[in-house]
């Protein structure tokens, strides 16, 4: 099965990790992530109350999400840059806790698994959408290190940015993911663990890469 998952909390790089890996591969990548998001943007779209879980959930069937390398697309209309806005980042955990809305993105995300291949990028790839992947990967890093790539990121593309209140955030979004009751942010039990505080996103990806190799041969 070419299957990897790369699970982590916000800002530890397993987005690009993913995207570089499946890129050497040859796979395709599942941005878990993203489909957060897009629940996160039609709650705002469609002017629904965030805290609503089931007016939440009932929407995603209407939404036609199209991925088109690294172009989002919701009913047609481009979306990526929307997604990225920290106000939306905030809101996507906040509904990623609810149960009913996990439930109706579950066989969605499953669809994307194909004998091409496929890296799952997300928080519960490894424990709850794909707990058959022969690799898991659980990518960490300090949070004082993420905080300072996610400042890095919002500064290159000229958005004001306040690295205190980024770290705060990423901490608070930690403890939220971390402590929710349905799927919440943790290793599977047969994950590889890797810290990347320290390592550059190349070192990362041969590490990764390695791991599959040798998981490839057995």
């Amino acid at each position: 099965m070419n299957l990897i998952t790369i699970d982590g909390p916000s800002a530890s790089g397993k987005g690009t990790v993913s995207h570089l890996v499946a890129q050497h591969l040859g796979w395709e990548v599942l941005d878990s992530g993203a489909l957060y998001r897009i629940c996160a943007y039609a709650v705002l779209e469609y002017g629904l109350n965030a805290d609503d879980e089931q007016a939440v959930a009932a929407v995603i069937p209407d939404l036609v999400i199209r991925f088109d390398v690294d172009r989002v697309y919701v009913n047609d209309q481009e979306v990526s840059e929307q997604l990225r806005l920290e106000h939306i980042g905030k809101l996507a955990s906040k509904v990623a806790a609810y149960p009913a809305v996990r439930q109706a993105l579950l066989d969605l995300q499953r669809s994307f698994l194909t004998d091409k291949g496929l890296v799952g990028d997300g928080r519960d790839m490894g424990t709850v959408i794909f707990p058959q992947a022969p690799l898991k990967i659980f990518l960490i890093a300090d949070v004082n290190e993420r905080a300072k790539r996610r400042y890095k990121q919002l500064v290159e593309k000229g958005i004001d940015a306040d690295f205190e209140a980024i770290l705060l955030d990423l901490q608070k979004r930690d403890e939220q993911d971390m402590n929710r009751a349905v799927a919440p942010l943790k290793p599977a039990d047969d994950a590889i663990v890797i810290d990347s505080s320290y390592m550059g996103i190349q070192a990362v990806v041969d590490r990764i890469l390695g791991h599959w190799e040798q998981v490839r041969v057995k």
